[in-house]
């Protein structure tokens, strides 16, 4: 790879870096990763990425702004409220860093679009906000063999994980299936301070990373949870399989012929 010279200066500190160096730009700048969510974890993982110098950002939001987003999804402005969250964030993520394709797709993520959606991508981050399109996120993910870092938060908590074909157990292995409706608090109801978002946000981006480079330990296997009241992160050892898992157990119920009929169970 043949660096412009505007480039040598724009990813330096990425050049200075053992395990990126040329070669590690190079694989930056041919990676695709698709973000599911504009939002709170979204927000920061995008801005991450593409200045990181990913090649291809894909956006999938079908939400508009409100005002009350902006108090942690830092893609969007004041002047962005009432319009598509996938324009907004393809407006700023290019005015940060130009070279990167960013792809929006201003649509629901469904059972009929979701194979669709992650197909040409390298790496899948789940920065949804509701059970039920995590579920479905990480069916897809793990019968079409994509990997992906899962993360959820509320409050001032968050927690992250991430899927790799072979290594470790899936969302579903450890969750099982979503919580009845309204036994958990959304974060209209419960709250979240933004910067928790941000971190945990930015974590995802480091796993994509991560994940391209080749460096690194992933937190596959591992589940991540973050206290940011008491400032404690605890890393905690999942199995390393679950043979009941209905996704990518022994006997597995979902499968790719039949994934809408099991959605959200």
């Amino acid at each position: 790879m043949s660096l412009s010279k505007e480039q040598s200066e724009r990813y330096a500190r990425n050049l200075a870096l053992r395990e990126v160096g040329i070669q590690g730009q190079e694989k930056l700048r041919e990676a695709k990763v698709l973000i599911i969510g504009a939002g709170g974890l979204g927000s920061p993982a995008a801005m991450y990425l593409a200045a990181a110098g990913i090649g291809t950002l894909g956006i999938a939001d079908g939400d508009r702004v409100d005002v009350s987003n902006l108090q942690r999804q830092i893609l969007h402005t004041d002047e962005d409220t009432g319009r598509a969250k996938v324009f907004s964030a393809r407006e700023t993520l290019n005015r940060l860093n130009p070279e990167v394709t960013v792809h929006a797709y201003e649509t629901t993520v469904t059972d009929a679009n979701i194979m669709n959606l992650i197909a040409d991508y390298d790496f899948i981050l789940d920065a949804s906000d509701n059970f039920e399109t995590k579920f479905l996120i990480n069916d897809a993910c793990v019968l079409a063999g994509k990997p992906f870092s899962h993360a959820g938060v509320i409050r001032f908590t968050g927690q992250l994980m991430t899927w790799v074909p072979g290594q470790g157990p899936c969302y579903r292995c450890i969750f099982g299936g979503p919580p009845p409706a309204d036994a958990v608090p959304d974060d209209r109801q419960a709250g979240v301070i933004g910067a928790a978002a941000g971190v945990i946000g930015s974590l995802q981006a480091m796993e994509a990373v991560r994940y391209i480079l080749g460096c690194g330990k992933l937190l596959t296997g591992y589940l991540l949870n973050c206290d940011f009241l008491t400032m404690e992160f605890r890393k905690i050892r999942l199995p390393v399989r679950v043979p009941d898992c209905g996704v990518c157990g022994d006997h597995p119920v979902i499968t790719l012929d039949n994934r809408e009929r099991y959605r959200g169970r």
